[in-house]
């Protein structure tokens, strides 16, 4: 079998049969042991909860009443099928002209209206993770380097790296301040990358923070732009949660930074978007470059012929996003919506004794189970994450898939699910820390090693029998062959 395999390998290209993917972490590992065994109130009601999907389903029933309100702006209904024509036949990738000024429209009223988006720089492409690959795509050669603050989006590695050939230099990001991008991690990652002869080429940030549910106050950002102004780098800013921000402080994007200094080379500045978590998406695959560049825009555009939205897409969310009355309503209910459920979730870490990170945004809370280790080592957070899905049945995402420095965090992702769900969640919570925090750390982790029925992939070990059947695969892990995570 191992030969055949070999053989077959042999056959394929070197991107294709490379590790690069980067789904050899427990990020992914987390979602097999979901696909695997899926909780379902009444079919499965021992399964696991996902709480490893930053996905916002929270609004689904304002876009489906707006859909039914609307029948005219889809071409496969009676009322729009006279369009049929004109979008099945739609080829121009530079995109419906309508649908990218409703797209404009709405990434400045997720900008509190405070700055402007000109139509002809959107670019598009499938979903964030597309984006993500073009703009590195325009950016960067093969070796090059991106710096990047940890802890950071786990699947960047595939996104950013697996066909480009393009590193990742990690800023490391301390608890103690807050996790804060400052100067001198800056200087210092990018410093130790020209010692080693690596040509850095720019820095990407997330804001707001996926995974710390912050936002970057305008002082910093602009301490970013000086900073690769000074260096004549990029700065590449991912933007997809930016109508998630659902408390104080209000949101401040790069665009609105840098119309107010002086000082600023434009062609430097470039942003990722999508509407995959603001509008929650993410199956319509709609990513978007916005880039002040005039040359990204021109080459980045020949580009996304290979990653275009489909017309029919286009055509349906030009309609939906240029009714100003439904997202404003939307943009307001799902803030509330969300500040309600990251409150339910606050409170009952609160009753259980476990801090989590102060956060206004995003789709998650980072969680802080170190008072649950035995040792203050990543191994160890690895024995605490087996735990969490193999007994508790939640697939939560441990700190060091998303580069953390430090072990003991955790992700929780809060919008994926109905309330029912959240429940049944929140009680295997307080089951669990509560039932814990009772025991010495030392019998706690001698309990859970006794019973670990759960492969890790950095360990390399792989169960044949445990492969998943194409119908079953998360596409977030589309490698069969890859280690796998066992929920008994």
């Amino acid at each position: 079998m191992a030969l055949l395999g070999s053989k077959s390998h042999q056959l394929l290209s070197k991107i294709a049969t490379s590790d690069k993917h980067g789904e050899n972490s427990p990020y992914f590992d987390g979602w097999k042991a979901y696909d695997m065994n899926p909780f379902h109130p009444s079919e499965n009601p021992h399964g696991v909860i996902q709480m490893g999907l930053a996905e916002n389903q929270l609004c689904f029933d304002l876009i489906e009443e707006w859909i039914k309100n609307n029948p005219q702006a889809s071409i496969c209904t009676p009322e729009g099928v006279h369009k049929f024509r004109d979008i099945a036949n739609f080829q121009d990738y530079h995109g419906l002209p309508e649908f990218r000024s409703a797209m404009a429209n709405f990434m400045s009223k997720v900008r509190g209206g405070r700055v402007k988006f000109d139509p002809s720089r959107i670019l598009m492409s499938g979903g964030a993770t597309g984006a993500n690959e073009l703009i590195i795509f325009c950016l960067a050669n093969p070796g090059d380097a991106f710096l990047v603050p940890t802890p950071f989006y786990p699947a960047f590695l595939r996104d950013l790296c697996w066909r480009t050939g393009l590193q990742l230099i990690p800023v490391h990001c301390e608890s103690s301040n807050n996790f804060k991008i400052t100067r001198p991690a800056l200087e210092a990652a990018y410093n130790k990358a020209k010692e080693n002869n690596i040509n850095v080429k720019g820095l990407i940030i997330t804001n707001p923070s996926n995974p710390l549910g912050t936002i970057l106050d305008k002082e910093t950002l602009k301490s970013l732009v000086s900073f690769i102004n000074e260096r004549n780098i990029h700065l590449v800013c991912d933007e997809i949660y930016a109508a998630t921000v659902f408390s104080s402080p209000s949101y401040v994007s790069v665009s609105e930074v840098i119309q107010e200094m002086e000082s600023c080379n434009r062609d430097l500045i470039h942003i990722i978007y999508s509407l995959s978590k603001d509008m929650g998406f993410p199956g319509l695959r709609v990513g978007i470059v916005y880039s002040f560049n005039d040359e990204v825009v021109s080459q980045g555009r020949r580009m996304s012929s290979f990653g275009l939205v489909s017309s029919q897409t286009q055509y349906m969310l030009a309609s939906m996003l240029s009714d100003d009355r439904f997202v404003e309503k939307f943009l307001a209910e799902s803030k509330r919506r969300l500040a309600k459920r990251h409150n339910i979730f606050s409170k009952v870490l609160e009753e259980v004794n476990i801090a989590r990170f102060p956060s206004n945004a995003g789709l998650f809370c980072w969680m802080n189970l170190k008072s649950l280790l035995k040792e203050q080592t990543f191994e160890n957070e690895m024995v605490l994450w087996r735990v969490i899905i193999n007994e508790v049945k939640l697939n939560v995402s441990p700190g060091s898939s998303f580069n953390c420095s430090e072990p003991g965090w955790f992700r929780v992702c809060f919008a994926n699910m109905d309330d029912e769900t959240v429940e049944v969640a929140l009680g295997r919570i307080r089951a669990f820390i509560g039932k814990e925090t009772k025991k010495p750390a030392a019998m706690q982790v001698k309990r859970w090693q006794r019973n670990l029925q759960l492969s890790f992939s950095s360990s390399r070990r792989f169960d044949e029998s445990v492969m998943l059947s194409p119908h079953m695969m998360s596409p977030h892990s589309p490698i069969p062959q890859s280690p796998l995570v066992k929920a008994t």
